[in-house]
């Protein structure tokens, strides 16, 4: 199991905004049958390395499809094989150590 981090920035749009692109990929996501999760400067994805590498390629395209001329995707993997990770289980772990 990996996680996926996925950052897609259109270039050279009419305004700073990004928001739109973003609901996109949030709404073709909910096709996938993938644990993702929303955060505020990008998105996690959850699954096997060969799918999510997939569909990051399908969402790479979705700002092309409504006439961006250029799109950067940055894509951060953690791809652990010793044990099974999940959206969240970082964060648990140093929650967990903050409390002792």
């Amino acid at each position: 199991m990996a996680l996926l981090q996925l950052t897609i920035i259109p270039m050279g749009t009419a305004t700073p905004s990004v928001a739109d692109y973003i609901a996109d990929v949030q709404q073709a996501l909910k096709q996938e049958n993938i644990k993702y999760q929303l955060t505020d400067m990008a998105t996690v994805l959850e699954g096997e390395i060969t799918q999510l590498l997939a569909i990051a390629a399908k969402l790479h395209e979705l700002p092309f499809q409504k006439g961006v001329k250029r799109v950067v995707t940055q894509i951060v993997i953690d791809d652990r094989r010793d044990k099974k990770i999940s959206i969240g289980d970082k964060v648990n772990s140093v929650k967990s150590l903050l409390k002792a």
